[in-house]
C-alpha cells in the first residue's frame, strides 16, 4: 500500500486548523472537503485492493518457477489477499455509510467523524494489519527463493539475509513514521474541527 500518495492527496487539501477553526468557515467548505475525503478513500481502497491481488499474482509466478519447493510462497500469497481483504472491508464499510440525498448536515458530520476515527485507527494499527504482513510475505518470497539456490549462492548467506531484514525493516519504519505524521498533522485535525462543527449545529439557538 502507498501510503505517501494518501498522504500526498490530504496534502492538496488545506491544511486542517483544528479546534481553533472558524465554524463559519467549516460551514462554508464542508461539502467540497466530505466530497474530496469520499473521493479520496475510494481510490486507495480500491488501488490498494488491486495492488495487493497483483502482488499475489507475482507471488503465484515465483512459486510456479521455483516448483514444488516453492510451497512456502502459498503463506506469502495469502498474507498478501489478506491485506487486499482489510480494503474491500473499508469500501464496504463507506457504501454502507454513504449518506442519501436526503441526509442533515449533521448526520453527514457525524458519519465523516466515524469514518476518520476509523481511518485514524487503522493508522495506528498498521504494524498489525499491514506493515507486518506484508513485511513476513516478502521475507517468506526470498527466504524460499534462497533456500532452492546452491550452498554457495550470496543470496543463502547469513549477512545477506541480515542486510534485507535491517534494510527493509528500516524502509518500513519510514512509512510508518510517515503515517503517523499524517494522523498528527492531518487526520486528527480534522476530526477536532468535525467535532467543533457539529457542537455548532446541535447547540440550541440563542
Amino acid at each position: 500500500m502507498n501510503w505517501r500518495d494518501y498522504e500526498a492527496v490530504w496534502k492538496r487539501q488545506p491544511l486542517p486548523v483544528g479546534a481553533g477553526a472558524d465554524i463559519a468557515v467549516l460551514r462554508e467548505t464542508f461539502e467540497s472537503t466530505h466530497r474530496k475525503m469520499a473521493a479520496t478513500l475510494q481510490v486507495r481502497d480500491i488501488s490498494e485492493a488491486a495492488a495487493g491481488v497483483v502482488g499475489a499474482i507475482c507471488f503465484g509466478f515465483v512459486w510456479w518457477q521455483q516448483g514444488v519447493a516453492g510451497w512456502p510462497i502459498a503463506f506469502a500469497i495469502i498474507l498478501i489477499l489478506r491485506v487486499s481483504g482489510v480494503y474491500v472491508r473499508e469500501r464496504l464499510v463507506a457504501q454502507r455509510q454513504q449518506a442519501g440525498d436526503g441526509t442533515t448536515m449533521v448526520e453527514k458530520v457525524n458519519r465523516d467523524l466515524e469514518v476518520l476515527q476509523r481511518q485514524r485507527q487503522l493508522f495506528r494499527d498498521m504494524w498489525r494489519w499491514y506493515l507486518a504482513p506484508i513485511f513476513v510475505a516478502i521475507y517468506i518470497v526470498v527466504l524460499t527463493i534462497s533456500s532452492n539456490r546452491p550452498a554457495w549462492d550470496p543470496l543463502r548467506s547469513l549477512s545477506f539475509q541480515l542486510g534485507f531484514l535491517i534494510f527493509n525493516g528500516l524502509i518500513f519504519w519510514f512509512v510508518w513514521f510517515i503515517n503517523r505524521r499524517v494522523v498528527r498533522l492531518q487526520v486528527e485535525p480534522r476530526i477536532a474541527e468535525l467535532e467543533k462543527l457539529r457542537s455548532g449545529l446541535t447547540a440550541p439557538a440563542a
